[in-house]
């Protein structure tokens, strides 16, 4: 596990330390996901879901494999199709012909990393399926409420250049994905890179890595994030951002206070894993784009005219000014400040 923090020793879970050894493990298998593996690691510490978009090929799932691996999550993977049933996600009760009764069958959905592989291929009603369990962590099967697992989370990933036999997530589901994650192509020196590793190994693959954390690590780290403190001109920086895809000639409907949270929870988690106990406004801005491009519903105008969601991000980031005092000692006084007034209290 050369260059690889060990985090299964019983120490506390570092978010910093977390992302590092993620990262440099899974890198043994794929290479060039560096900001994929990121904003999984963000959501996993802020209980967030991740949608993946990308042409068929650039190891969407095996991405998601490698992390659940990586992390030591319990992992379960649905490939979504036309005729796959809400009950194929949730479960269902089976009747036991010898015994007489009814006995649990729980669905796929009862992991601590579920990928709904392919997710624009099921039903709408099947996608709303998901929906309570993404939003309310629990399931209700026949009348009877469930948990889930604690870490939760949903990765879903989708082919954007099918047109046939898929069904457009509605803005309902699509408002619970923290973040949408474009895949690309590799640059050819990755894709060489990763030619060699194939050609040395054929069998390369998710049972190749270790686990480098613990489960109970990602609880640590989650009141890590929590902690980190965000200056209230930081907040308004949210706010701005948020307010300017409501009041956009081109969107009909801008994005939701769920927009303005993910927001607030990515800039600490963010901050957190670059070794920061204070967010400042690049981790605010950073995170704009697989923010909002999923939320942002097009005027019809602006629908016909092929108008790209992330130019409109980009055109209101290069907007919305940032605060000003955005110096590092100013964050770090703003937050011992606000340390010190809880030591008072």
């Amino acid at each position: 596990m050369s260059g690889t923090t060990d985090l299964t020793d019983g120490t506390s879970g570092d978010p910093e330390a977390i992302y590092d050894s993620l990262r440099s493990e899974i890198d043994r298998v794929l290479i060039g996901n560096d900001e994929a593996v990121e904003y999984l690691t963000v959501a996993l510490l802020t209980r967030g879901h991740l949608l993946l978009e990308g042409v068929p090929g650039i190891a969407k799932t095996t991405l998601a494999n490698l992390f659940a691996r990586t992390t030591g999550l319990e992992y379960n993977r649905v490939q979504m199709t036309p005729d796959t049933l809400p009950a194929d996600i949730t479960g269902t009760h089976i009747y036991r012909q010898g015994a007489g009764t009814f006995e649990l069958q729980r669905g796929p959905v009862f992991a601590n990393l579920v990928v709904a592989d392919e997710i624009n291929r099921a039903t709408p009603k099947t996608q709303s399926a998901l929906l309570e369990a993404m939003e309310e962590r629990r399931v209700t099967i026949e009348g009877e409420t469930l948990s889930l697992p604690d870490p939760f989370m949903v990765v879903a990933t989708q082919n954007p250049i099918e047109s046939e036999g898929v069904f457009q997530l509605p803005e309902a589901q699509r408002d619970r994905f923290q973040f949408k994650l474009t895949l690309d192509l590799p640059d050819r020196a990755d894709e060489r890179e990763l030619l060699d590793r194939f050609d040395d190994d054929p069998e390369l693959g998710p049972e190749d890595v270790e686990q480098v954390i613990e489960p109970e690590k990602v609880i640590d780290a989650r009141q890590t994030v929590q902690a980190v403190h965000v200056a209230p001109a930081v907040k308004e920086y949210v706010l701005d951002l948020v307010a300017a895809t409501r009041s956009h000639a081109d969107v009909e409907h801008g994005a939701s206070p769920r927009a303005t949270l993910a927001f607030l929870n990515g800039a600490k988690a963010r901050a957190a894993i670059r070794g920061r106990d204070y967010a400042i406004p690049d981790d605010v801005k950073t995170m704009a784009e697989p923010v909002l491009r999923h939320r942002l519903v097009l005027s019809t105008s602006a629908d016909l005219s092929d108008v790209d969601p992330e130019a409109i991000v980009a055109e209101i980031v290069d907007t919305v000014e940032p605060p000003g005092a955005d110096t590092k000692q100013a964050f770090e006084s703003a937050a011992a400040s606000d340390s010190d007034e809880k030591i008072l209290e």
